[in-house]
């Protein structure tokens, strides 16, 4: 609108000519000078200038918006936009439907927490029929770890969806429709992107899993491989994935304990000594690998932990919930919550992972996989 011209604002001709003749053709121009300088330099009165000004202004800024209109807006995206429900009923309310298609959703936690129990009955759902609250749709699974189970995947659908599952040749049209990649290295993984692209628009892809980003890096780190180019590039190209096919892609994260963040500043030797003293005394408080960068570019960061014997989901990151935690427990049938009504967090216990009982920690310095 800056770039909008004078000639075409309906300006009173004769004003209109003076600015063209001063070589005034934008808002831009107008705008960029004071009332007293375009009265010095067009020779008119103040009162023509303000007028002038203020209708160039009405024009060129946009029109205000209520939050009720912005709030209309935001549940007419949601609507368009889908998402994948979990069957978690607490969680895909908070998250207005469940798993977002077009942006990236991070699941953190240690290891053994359950978040590939999460990536397993997601790509389950996403694969059911849609007469059955799925996307009727493939799905790609990129298992990093070899934790994929395709025995667990027939298990969870069995035990959630029995009557379906019953049916003849039904498990083997579900597992037949999740494609697993298992790349080697980082590099492996990074030449299969395009592969996974052209399979979005060929293949009736409503799912992507990558479980983990962070074990793909870690698995290079002896390998001297740069680390902020490589994660930065693929960073945007997972976000343009997501936005490009319009599907939800789910991302898994390890954790490292804070204790291993590397002091800048002296004073930050005692601080680092204070949280090793601590962390003998209660529950190990970890923090989610990969760095910032990678934060940032997530949209939704679901954290399972434990604490005191009990495994929580909690919503760390959303940009339509607040920070709420739910109790769940892992059986046969996946994932389950033992209550749909969330806690919600405050302060520290919002970025803060507890990993009581989880030794597995990603051990690695400062955040050198930005």
């Amino acid at each position: 609108m800056a770039n909008k011209l004078i000639n075409e604002m309906g300006l009173p001709k004769p004003i209109e000519n003076i600015f063209a003749a001063r070589n005034i053709r934008t808002a831009k121009d107008a705008l960029s000078l004071t009332e007293f300088d375009l009265m010095e330099l067009l020779d008119v009165r103040f009162a023509d200038v303000t007028s002038a000004i203020a209708h160039i202004s009405e024009i060129t800024c946009p029109p205000y918006q209520t939050a009720l209109s912005l709030m209309e807006g935001q549940i007419h995206h949601e609507l368009f936009s889908g998402h994948l429900p979990t069957c978690l009923r607490g969680l895909d309310e908070a998250l207005c439907g469940g798993v977002p298609f077009g942006v990236l959703t991070e699941l953190v936690g240690p290891a053994g927490i359950g978040k590939t129990q999460f990536c397993l009955k997601i790509s389950l759902l996403a694969s059911l029929p849609a007469s059955f609250g799925g996307l009727d749709g493939h799905v790609i699974y990129v298992d990093v770890e070899s934790k994929f189970s395709s025995r667990r995947l027939i298990e969870i659908g069995a035990k959630s969806f029995p009557e379906l599952f019953q049916t003849k040749g039904l498990a083997q049209e579900m597992a037949g429709r999740i494609l697993v990649l298992q790349p080697s290295s980082l590099v492996a993984f990074t030449e299969s992107l395009q592969q996974i692209k052209v399979s979005l628009l060929e293949n009736k892809v409503k799912l992507l899993v990558i479980d983990s980003m962070a074990a793909l890096l870690s698995g290079d780190h002896n390998q001297g491989a740069p680390r902020q180019l490589p994660l930065g590039w693929h960073i945007s190209f997972l976000k343009s994935l997501a936005e490009f096919s319009r599907i939800p892609v789910v991302v898994t994260n390890q954790v490292r304990s804070q204790s291993t963040e590397l002091c800048q500043f002296p004073f930050q030797v005692n601080k680092m000594n204070e949280t090793l003293e601590n962390s003998t005394r209660s529950d190990s408080h970890l923090v989610a690998a990969l760095g910032t960068n990678w934060a940032h570019a997530v949209t939704i960061r679901l954290v399972l932990e434990a604490r005191s014997g009990q495994r929580y989901i909690k919503v760390a990151k959303s940009p339509i919930s607040p920070p709420l935690s739910f109790p769940f427990n892992i059986t046969s049938s996946g994932i389950s919550l033992l209550s749909d009504e969330g806690t919600e967090l405050t302060g520290q216990d919002i970025y803060t992972i507890s990993g009581q009982g989880h030794n597995d920690v990603l051990r690695l310095h400062g955040d050198s996989l930005l």
